[in-house]
C-alpha cells in the first residue's frame, strides 16, 4: 500500500481541519507509538481485554505477522506524529476462515473525537477486496459505546454476543461481535 494524503478538511466532520495526515503501512520504527497508544487504551479499560501494559519486545512477533499483502498494520500519521493505528489480523487460522479477517483500531487520546477512526476503518472495508477478505469482524466489549457506534454506522451488524465473557477488574463485561460482508467492489 502507498502512502495515502487525507483531505486537509475535516476529518470526519469534527473538530479542526487536520492537514498532512497519511495513512501508511507501519514500519518497525513506528512500534513505539504503536505501543504507546495501545497502552493507553490498556489503562482505559474499555477497548481491550488485555489487562498490563506491553513492551515493544512483546509487541514485536505480533507486528511481524503483519503483511501489507494479506494483514495489513496502518498508522495514521498526522504531521509526523501516529495518531492511530488500524491491524488486520486473523478471525480464526482454520482455512476456511481464510477470507475473514478480525480488524483492530486504536487511535490516540490526543487525537480522538476527529474521526480518524472512522476514516482507518473506511479505508480498510475499501481495501480488504484487494486482500481477499470478504467479511471483517470486530470484537467489542459491550460497555464501549464509541467503538459499537463507529461501526454499525459503517455498515456492521452484531453477528455475537458473548455475556460476562471477560473480566475487567472484577467487573464482567459482555463481547459483542459485529462483523460485515465485503463486496469484490468494495
Amino acid at each position: 500500500m502507498t502512502a495515502v494524503a487525507a483531505n486537509p478538511t475535516k476529518i470526519g466532520g469534527h473538530g479542526p481541519p487536520l492537514q498532512g495526515m497519511i495513512i501508511r503501512d507501519a514500519v518497525e520504527a513506528d512500534l513505539p507509538a504503536i505501543v504507546e497508544i495501545y497502552n493507553a487504551a490498556i489503562r482505559g479499560r474499555i477497548s481491550t481485554a488485555q489487562l498490563d501494559p506491553v513492551s515493544i519486545d512483546e509487541r514485536l512477533p505480533w507486528f511481524r505477522e503483519h503483511s501489507p499483502e494479506s494483514h495489513p498494520l496502518w498508522v495514521d500519521e498526522i504531521d509526523g506524529q501516529i495518531a492511530g493505528w488500524l491491524s488486520f489480523h486473523s478471525f480464526i487460522t482454520r482455512c476456511a476462515y481464510r477470507g475473514t479477517a478480525e480488524i483492530s483500531v486504536y487511535v490516540s487520546e490526543k487525537f480522538r473525537r476527529l474521526g480518524l477512526g472512522r476514516v482507518l476503518l473506511e479505508k480498510a472495508i475499501a481495501h480488504s477486496s484487494h486482500l481477499a477478505i470478504n467479511a471483517l469482524v470486530g470484537c467489542i466489549f459491550s460497555h464501549n459505546e464509541p467503538s459499537l457506534r463507529l461501526f454499525e454506522r459503517l455498515g456492521f451488524e452484531r453477528w455475537g454476543f458473548l455475556p460476562r465473557i471477560a473480566r475487567v477488574d472484577d467487573v464482567e463485561r459482555d463481547l459483542v461481535i459485529v462483523g460485515r460482508h465485503i463486496s469484490a467492489q468494495a
